[in-house]
């Protein structure tokens, strides 16, 4: 994609616009943007771009608004190109967010105008932009998906009293079962328990290899917590990032017996208490589908549903795609897959969850 000049409303600057590709010698510049960008989060480091190519082999397209030489915003976007789920290109795939983060309204639309552009070139069959606030509202839209973020407390005791009762009681359950968390220092035992608890769901793993990079790439910004069983059996796990002065739990897996000693509940909690006493200020419990278990549980622990705008573009006609296991054409595939061989669905999973970022 060659830079373009775009010239921008007189209220928002005297300056032009300029849309240009990533380059590999502004990588810095972009990521000290994010760094300060009120609207950016973790999935708009450039450090997803890595993890895209390496694991999944997806082309990225990194698009940089330009204004006198700074950056006024950043796009990421990945093309995603699968036999078994189409052509699209996308911000960003396995992503909670994405979509164009800017100073203002016209370096914003350029962004879009230049994505939706790049994804007419590219031929894809849509183009469709995540976010917590809607882009261009005349897109067809998911409203499936919701967020679920709250500020924390600075006491944990606090942080424990806000949890709603009922839900408050398991956590204390998972204390007097004698759950203790710790610190892993790479992703072994979460891997075992994330493939056992995605293979009773009925969903394609990703490979071990994706969380391992993810913890290269990333660093510290990319931790490992597993809950323990007195003798020191692990029975949940939880991936998460960190930006700023947040903490977002990502990817997690428990054992078949998490539910009986409520290590499902003690994991979240001792996350919760660990990002208070590091004095972050935003527990980001992720993203949820309306109608589903992980919906309810979170509401259970006092978070309020805040919906997620994923907007598209349709380049030719149709509805917006539905690659989610609550799409009944999938339920026949699920029920399948759960009876499949363990070692088997961990070796051909994630060739087929490529495609459904």
């Amino acid at each position: 994609m060659e830079a373009v000049a775009i010239a921008a409303p007189a209220a928002a600057t005297t300056a032009a616009l300029r849309v240009a590709p990533l380059a590999a010698a502004d990588v810095p510049r972009w990521e000290a943007y994010v760094e300060r960008a009120p609207d950016a989060t973790f999935f708009h480091r450039a450090g997803w771009r890595t993890v895209l190519e390496d694991v999944f082999r997806h082309r990225t397209h990194y698009l940089v608004a330009e204004r006198g030489g700074t950056i006024a915003g950043v796009l990421p976007l990945a093309e995603v190109r699968t036999r078994l789920f189409g052509h699209a290109l996308v911000s960003l795939p396995f992503a909670v967010y994405g979509g164009p983060v800017a100073d203002d309204a016209a370096a914003r639309d350029a962004l879009v105008d230049a994505a939706e552009a790049l994804g007419r070139d590219l031929g894809v069959a849509h183009l469709e932009l995540r976010g917590r606030a809607p882009v261009r509202p005349g897109w067809p839209a998911q409203d499936l998906y919701v967020t679920f973020r709250k500020r924390l407390a600075p006491d944990v005791e606090a942080n424990m009293l806000a949890i709603p009762r009922k839900q408050r009681a398991m956590v204390r359950k998972g204390i007097k079962h004698g759950l203790a968390s710790e610190i892993d220092a790479d992703a072994r035992r979460f891997f075992a328990l994330y493939a056992d608890n995605v293979h009773r769901h009925g969903t394609p793993p990703f490979a071990h290899a994706y969380f391992e990079r993810l913890r290269d790439v990333f660093g510290g910004d990319c931790e490992v917590l597993t809950v323990v069983a007195p003798g020191g059996r692990a029975v949940s796990s939880v991936l998460s990032f960190y930006f700023r002065d947040e903490v977002l739990p990502y990817y997690a897996g428990d054992s078949v017996d998490a539910r009986d000693l409520a290590a499902n509940d003690f994991k979240y909690w001792e996350l919760m208490r660990r990002a208070c006493e590091r004095g972050l200020a935003v527990y980001d419990y992720g993203r949820s589908k309306r109608g589903t278990g992980s919906f309810d549980f979170k509401k259970n622990w006092g978070f309020e549903p805040a919906s997620l705008h994923y907007a598209f573009r349709l380049y030719r006609g149709g509805e917006v795609p539905q690659q989610n296991p609550l799409n009944p054409k999938y339920r026949a595939m699920i029920a399948l897959w759960r009876r499949l061989p363990r070692g088997l669905v961990n070796a051909i999973g994630p060739h087929i969850v490529r495609g459904l970022g």
